[in-house]
């Protein structure tokens, strides 16, 4: 899907220039929560009015999307239903159940965005639509849900990386364990981003440091990228998987045939998920008992476990709001806070 990336005034050349440099400068997990979000609003305009996006679009449109949206459509009748009910048959919905607040406000953003790369008013700049666009948020409140039902601290690492032999599979499934948890608990997308150039080895024999390089994270931007330490076992294993895999460029980590033979394409996120959920499994737990945000809390967990400060826990996992890094530092028992033992 083509992304509502030019005024309408541009040249063919100048829009399909402007459309490039957007497609170059904007990370990609952006661009697809784009495509998707575009593909949801201009289905929702269809079934609800039978036409397609305006642009602008106008303020009545833009208020009925607020409302279909935070309103349990489940124990209701009418013409919101209807349009949710084809949403569903499309596979664009889930369920008519009211959308998670995240949800709504991300593709209201999204909505927002696409008027900005038009250069036009957005309608949900409306003082009206602000205030409704609260009141909904206030009224579809909820309890935030774990990203991961269990997070892996150290402990359940051990176990999974237990599990790894010398193969293929084994050393890679090693090396992106150990990197994802132990540089601050990377997400699964910077993990299947990083390259073999991402990877900077000049200070591996002399320290047994190597840095990491994070060209785009939901924090940074390549004008930023940060380069972060992995020491001791977690170095060496990446260092090693690239020796053993053969990979001198592209793609870091990748995934293994049958036969246990390293492929040239990148690893996918969903190939993340799996191989969390297989080692799991050979670790004695439960393929569920947590998802790969689970590297992520578990880092921080066993940091909150160890007394380590939480700035400087921050720094690794490049949380941009130490509210939300507190979360994990509040999660684990007060009996086993360190603080606890001061005296003795």
């Amino acid at each position: 899907m083509t992304l509502p990336i030019a005024p309408a005034h541009l040249t063919d050349s100048d829009a399909s220039a402007l459309h490039d440099l957007y497609r170059r400068g904007t990370p990609e997990n952006t661009l697809r929560a784009w495509e998707r979000d575009l593909d949801y609003i201009s289905s929702w305009k269809r079934a609800a009015f039978g036409t397609p996006l305006d642009w602008p679009e106008s303020e009545a449109v833009a208020l009925r999307f607020i409302l279909d949206h935070s309103t349990d459509l489940a124990a209701t009748d009418g013409p919101a239903r209807q349009v949710a009910e084809a949403l569903i048959a499309q596979g664009l919905r889930r369920k008519l159940a009211c959308p998670a607040p995240a949800t709504l406000d991300r593709r209201i953003a999204s909505w927002r965005a696409f008027h900005r790369l038009r250069n036009l008013p957005s309608p949900f700049e409306a003082p009206l639509l602000r205030q409704a666009r609260a009141k909904a948020r206030k009224a579809a409140a909820r309890e935030p849900v774990r990203k991961s039902e269990h997070p892996i601290t150290r402990l359940v690492l051990e176990a999974m990386l237990a599990s790894c032999d010398h193969s293929h599979r084994g050393l890679r499934d090693q090396a992106l364990l150990m990197l994802g948890w132990a540089s601050g608990g990377r997400r699964r997308s910077e993990i299947v981003a990083l390259n073999r150039d991402d990877i900077d080895d000049r200070e591996f024999t002399e320290k047994g440091l190597i840095r990491i390089r994070l060209l785009t994270t939901k924090t940074t931007g390549i004008e930023r990228a940060p380069r972060l330490p992995l020491k001791g076992r977690a170095a060496r294993a990446v260092m090693r998987w690239m020796q053993i895999a053969a990979i001198t460029s592209g793609p870091l980590f990748r995934p293994i045939s049958q036969a246990d033979r390293v492929l040239a394409r990148r690893l996918s996120p969903d190939g993340v998920r799996e191989i969390v959920r297989h080692r799991l499994v050979l670790g004695g737990y439960p393929p569920d008992f947590a998802s790969p945000h689970g590297l992520r809390a578990g880092f921080l967990t066993q940091a909150a476990l160890e007394g380590t400060p939480l700035p400087a826990a921050m720094q690794l996992s490049l949380h941009r709001s130490p509210a939300q890094a507190q979360r994990y530092y509040a999660d684990v028992e007060i009996a086993e806070n360190p603080a606890t033992d001061l005296l003795g």
